[in-house]
């Protein structure tokens, strides 16, 4: 199955998104951890034609690189050989990682207790990793999902946009030991570059959103005949500059891989894109205006899809990073 004809389908259901998840991971153009810069920039830019169509679906499918590259690095061989045939085999991984604060998870005795918020793809995922409290410190463990199915909270997810991301709270009460495996070391889940580096995957697919707003309007003015109005082309004008200069910091931070430096592009890449973004949900609106509301327009979903999934954790730090890289030369203006 290539791309376009897994976008030609219906995702609507959960048990669509679960098959295009399936579908993806053998069409994946890299596999582990990018060797150079060219290699990232592969793997970026099949992120951002995912998330150009679906950005629900790159949610996921980012969640499941992350996971497996995760394991590819720090798991034991034999993990690494089962983990590889079960995503060939249509398996789906993810990383879920935000504590839930009345119950973190944690192994006592052998057993897994306790759970995760903002677990996306909960339900769709057959394994997922985890960080967990033990008595060696925070450690990931991978999860057979079917092996130990979790209670799933879904009144949780109650937000404008990314619904069928299907994130939601989690929760253990004593899984088998069996259903579970331990992951690396203590403390490996930060270790960097692949820490704040990574966040550059999500970051191609905030950028495909962008892309994916300058799709629908243009789509819109054109099939309205309103492409014309030198106010709208003028719009228009601005979605394009926009998704061009958030691709264009993807690009730039990509070519950065292996360098010292790395994070610190990362970071600044993914404060450009986001100002990116910001701009064009606005002008997108301003574009099409009320009829892009209604939600069987396709802006409907792809505004509020990247509304939502712009809110990574802790943007200010990201600033914060740029700027203490720009005063210590790390970060210099070029061309």
């Amino acid at each position: 199955m290539t791309l376009d004809e897994l976008f030609a389908q219906d995702r609507t259901a959960p048990s669509a998104m679960k098959a295009a998840l399936a579908a993806l991971h053998n069409l994946l153009p890299v596999q582990g951890d990018p060797e150079t810069p060219a290699d990232l920039l592969m793997l970026l830019r099949f992120l951002y034609r995912i998330a150009r169509r679906d950005l629900p679906l790159a949610r996921l499918f980012e969640g499941h690189v992350d996971a497996v590259q995760i394991i590819a690095r720090y798991a034991d061989a034999d993990t690494v050989r089962e983990a590889e045939a079960i995503a060939a085999r249509g398996g789906a991984f993810g990383v879920w990682n935000a504590a839930l604060p009345d119950a973190p998870l944690r192994v006592v005795d052998g057993r897994l207790s306790g759970g995760k918020r903002y677990a996306s793809g909960a339900g769709l995922l057959s394994h997922a990793l985890a960080g967990a409290d033990t008595p060696e410190g925070n450690r990931l463990v991978l999860i057979d999902l079917a092996a130990s199915e979790p209670e799933i909270d879904r009144d949780w997810w109650k937000v404008v946009g990314m619904q069928r991301s299907q994130t939601h709270v989690v929760r253990w009460d004593g899984a088998d030991p069996a259903s579970f495996r331990f992951v690396g070391e203590p403390g490996d889940y930060a270790r960097e570059p692949f820490f704040s580096g990574g966040a550059l995957r999500f970051v191609a697919c905030h950028a495909g959103g962008v892309a994916a707003l300058f799709d629908h309007v243009r789509d819109h003015l054109v099939t309205t005949a309103r492409a014309g109005d030198p106010h709208q082309a003028g719009r228009l004008a601005d979605l394009y500059l926009v998704a061009q200069a958030a691709a264009a910091a993807v690009r730039g931070a990509a070519d950065t891989w292996g360098t010292a430096g790395h994070v610190d592009h990362v970071a600044a890449a993914r404060v450009a894109v986001t100002d990116c973004a910001e701009r064009a949900l606005a002008t997108a609106q301003q574009a099409v205006g009320l009829g892009g509301m209604f939600v069987e327009h396709p802006l409907s979903a792809a505004l509020t899809d990247l509304m939502v999934y712009l809110r990574q954790p802790m943007p200010d730090a990201q600033r914060m990073r740029v700027g203490a890289a720009a005063a210590n030369g790390v970060l210099v203006p070029d061309l």
